[in-house]
């Protein structure tokens, strides 16, 4: 919801702070990115847009695949927060 609203305020105001962060964090910048397209944003802002929302997504691709590969033979008990670093931090 929030990527919706910073997405109307980016039409009227697509230069602005929040129109700018938005379109940098991974979770928001495909919605608030899209609005502030057609005001014509310089390229190295969309670059680095797509580096980061890329970065993200195989980042956390990573860290998933590690959890799943230990955590799928763990059945009927929910893991905690430290178990699931423990996790990651396996070879």
């Amino acid at each position: 919801m929030f990527a919706f609203f910073a997405g109307f305020y980016s039409v009227s105001n697509p230069d602005g702070p929040l129109a700018f962060w938005g379109s940098l964090i991974p979770f928001t910048s495909p919605i608030v990115m899209m609005v502030r397209l057609p005001f014509g944003i310089p390229l190295w802002e969309k670059l680095f847009s797509l580096v980061l929302l890329y970065g993200t997504f195989i980042l956390i691709s990573f860290f998933a695949a590690k959890i799943y590969r230990v955590g799928i033979l763990m059945y009927g008990k929910k893991p905690s927060v430290k178990e699931m670093i423990k996790w990651v931090k396996y070879k």
